[in-house]
């Protein structure tokens, strides 16, 4: 994940230390010096500089005992103030509670960064109880149902230009090809909701509505999760009941798109 500064109007320092503290959210809870300069692709003494630095200015700490890095709290009232400002945030984080309470699966709501999706906020609830997902996590756009929403506010040549093909697979049953991709999107603009089961992680399904702006752009999506026993193809105890789930995240959507002043 080398950030070396390759524009002549970038701050090489300030990228440096950006590149510092994503290395510190790639996954592992704390990290050696060497660990965070092969990450970065920094040298090892630039790297202890930089996160000397960072941890004189609270952005990073250093375990007294084992002398690992980890980011630090200091770095939560910057995150925290930007989810909170964030217009769909502020829209969907009581509808996302409520719906999570509602079905007892977990909500969540996410916006396209990229090549990929971030998660706003996320929600538990009692019949999908461990979380897979927090605030600021990314997930692929075409193995999710949350993503499949957000690509279809993208035209098939724009998609084929942001993910090139064969698309990731994570299991056996993700979605690999544009054209295979195209028919489900149509599918979802049709429906109005987008499904997934297993394409992402096993035994973990999903269904999920498209959020609009005032211009009618999908600017967000928003998603129901759960086990696949609940979620799955066959896993609702009854049509009805899916049926039913399906009316709750679609109705949810829609709350949040009137917020955010769609018609």
């Amino acid at each position: 994940m080398a950030t070396r500064a390759t524009d002549t109007g970038t701050n090489q320092s300030v990228e440096r230390a950006v590149s510092v503290l994503r290395a510190l959210d790639s996954g592992r809870a704390e990290l050696r010096v060497s660990d965070v300069a092969e990450l970065t692709g920094l040298g090892s003494s630039t790297t202890s500089r930089l996160l000397s630095t960072l941890e004189r200015l609270d952005m990073v700490e250093r375990d007294p005992v084992s002398n690992l890095y980890r980011l630090s709290l200091g770095i939560l009232p910057l995150a925290t103030t930007a989810a909170n400002r964030h217009p769909v945030h502020r829209a969907a984080r009581m509808v996302l509670q409520d719906l999570a309470a509602r079905t007892g699966l977990g909500a969540n709501v996410a916006v396209r960064r990229g090549t990929e999706l971030m998660f706003l906020c996320n929600f538990e609830g009692t019949r999908a109880p461990k979380s897979y997902t927090q605030a600021g996590h990314t997930a692929p756009l075409h193995a999710t149902s949350i993503g499949k929403c957000l690509l279809t506010g993208l035209t098939p040549k724009e998609r084929r230009r942001l993910l090139p093909e064969p698309l990731a697979a994570h299991t056996d049953y993700t979605t690999t090809s544009h054209e295979l991709l195209d028919t489900e999107l149509d599918s979802v603009r049709r429906s109005g909701y987008a499904t997934e089961a297993e394409e992402r992680a096993l035994g973990r399904a999903s269904l999920a509505a498209p959020v609009r702006d005032a211009s009618g752009d999908v600017v967000a999506a928003i998603s129901l999760w759960g086990p696949t026993s609940l979620l799955g193809e066959h896993g609702a105890d009854t049509e009805g009941q899916r049926q039913a789930l399906t009316r709750e995240v679609i109705e949810a959507a829609d709350a949040i798109s009137q917020a955010l002043g769609a018609l």
